[in-house]
């Protein structure tokens, strides 16, 4: 049936429908581990409406369906689908309305946090969900997004007040409400956040504001091991010190993120990254407070970034430090590990892993959102290695066990996708029944990117 449902496809599409090997590669895989698969074509709706036309063609002929936005998922989200088609909604990029007055604004799926951002530099406002690659608003919100400063602004969930949705037999739908809050039946808009496409296509997104914070005050702290920056980080969240970010990168990341970011003047140390929003005189307060903390715990005197310049410098680091370790070798390949845990676990969580990984003897440099208890390990490794990728399967089964044993969490941010099915069994195995039931419900033919999150059959 897949030459029938291309041909329909082609005459709703025209030309924008792409056959061709090069493009078909380009939308077969994102920052993952696994090889690209391609899948048999790829599409570029523009509406609402022409997705909804898609979606109902390839659910009479069961052709599976990949959605696509830019690509920067990890866990194997859009990786194609040899039977099927991939979606992009690159196309689908207009910001629709902005309404300053009540904080809130509506996009189509593939508007990026950046693109928003700049959209909104005159109104006073602005998107606070940050997860580090300039992601689309759409696949934050099918993955459950947060990023670097969910500690005070909260994650996608948090600040998603509604979505426009087309469901695999092509109805369009619109979940939630502009208002603040609701409690009108069932609330379809949080199925929808984290369901990683698999129960329809996200395709807008209404989203709460917030207001741009009066003064912006960043600095770095460094501290003589680990478990004291960590310990910092926790006693600043216990304190209830209202804090925009608190990033921790180990020894080994901050060496290879001071060369691969020539910054300048800054400690290859166990370090901690802070950022300030509010009144200069709150900042000022709250300053006070962490520079005591850090103290306590051996940290330095902070140093500061006292422009907007430095600001973004600094910021830039921690969220290049993908590619940094990336950029260690030729060829090599990135394996990114996504566990959470409850604040007051944190420290023995992150030591337990940082010794794991030189038990093993692996390269996996350490970052983390520590404010609010997710952290990642980044593992470096040669694709050909059999014997390395092993020894990272072995880390990430444990780090997944000691993050359950805390009772934490397998993923923060990242999703399941492909990577993290068997771990999710391990998680949630009384939950899964209850997930297939509503896939079976909302998707009975498994149109929509099958095989991610668990295997229906």
């Amino acid at each position: 049936m897949i030459e029938v449902a291309k041909q329909e496809l082609s005459n709703i599409l025209k030309e924008r429908i792409s056959f061709s090997e090069g493009t078909r590669a380009n939308y077969a895989r994102g920052e993952d581990t696994y090889e690209p698969v391609l899948s048999q074509a790829v599409v570029f709706p523009e509406t609402n409406e022409e997705v909804s036309q898609i979606l109902k063609l390839c659910n009479k002929h069961k052709v599976p369906i990949v959605p696509f936005g830019t690509g920067t998922s990890l866990e194997g989200h859009v990786v194609g689908n040899e039977n099927g088609i991939t979606i992009s909604l690159e196309k689908m990029n207009k910001v629709l309305s902005v309404n300053a007055e009540d904080f809130d604004c509506r996009v189509q799926a593939n508007v990026t946090r950046k693109q928003l951002n700049e959209y909104l530099r005159e109104d006073g406002v602005f998107f606070p969900i940050d997860p580090g690659a300039d992601a689309a608003l759409g696949g934050m919100a099918a993955t459950s997004a947060s990023g670097t400063m969910a500690v005070k602004y909260g994650t996608m969930r948090t600040i998603i007040s509604g979505l426009t949705v087309v469901l695999p037999n092509g109805e369009i739908i619109k979940t939630g409400a502009r208002a603040k809050k609701s409690s009108a039946g069932y609330n379809l808009t949080n199925l929808f956040i984290g369901s990683e496409g698999t129960l329809g296509i996200i395709t807008e997104v209404q989203l709460r504001l917030s207001p741009i914070p009066e003064s912006i005050m960043s600095a770095v702290c460094y501290f003589p091991d680990l478990d004291s920056a960590v310990q910092t980080a926790q006693e600043v969240i216990q304190y209830g010190v209202p804090i925009a970010r608190i990033e921790m990168l180990n020894k080994e990341q901050m060496e290879i993120s001071i060369k691969y970011s020539k910054l300048d003047n800054i400690k290859a140390s166990p370090t901690l990254f802070f950022e300030f929003h509010g009144s200069e005189a709150s900042n000022n307060e709250s300053i006070s407070i962490v520079e005591e903390l850090s103290k306590n715990n051996g940290g330095s005197d902070f140093q500061w970034a006292s422009s907007p310049e430095e600001q973004k410098k600094l910021w830039k680091a921690r969220h290049d430090v993908y590619y940094s370790v990336k950029a260690l070798g030729n060829n090599m390949k990135v394996y990114s590990t996504d566990v959470c845990v409850p604040i007051s676990k944190l420290v023995e969580c992150i030591s337990w892993a940082e010794n794991e990984v030189k038990k093993l003897g692996l390269t996996a440099p350490m970052v983390g959102h520590v404010g609010d208890g997710n952290f990642h390990s980044i593992v470096l490794y040669d694709p050909k290695d059999e014997d390395k990728q092993k020894k990272i399967r072995e880390y990430s089964d444990n780090l997944i066990s000691k993050a359950l044993e805390l009772e934490g969490t397998i993923t923060g941010e990242h999703g399941i996708g492909l990577q993290k099915k068997h771990y999710l069994l391990k998680e949630h195995p009384d939950n899964l029944p209850v997930m297939k039931s509503i896939k079976r419900s909302i998707d009975p033919n498994n149109i929509m990117n099958p095989g991610k999150i668990f295997d229906l059959n």
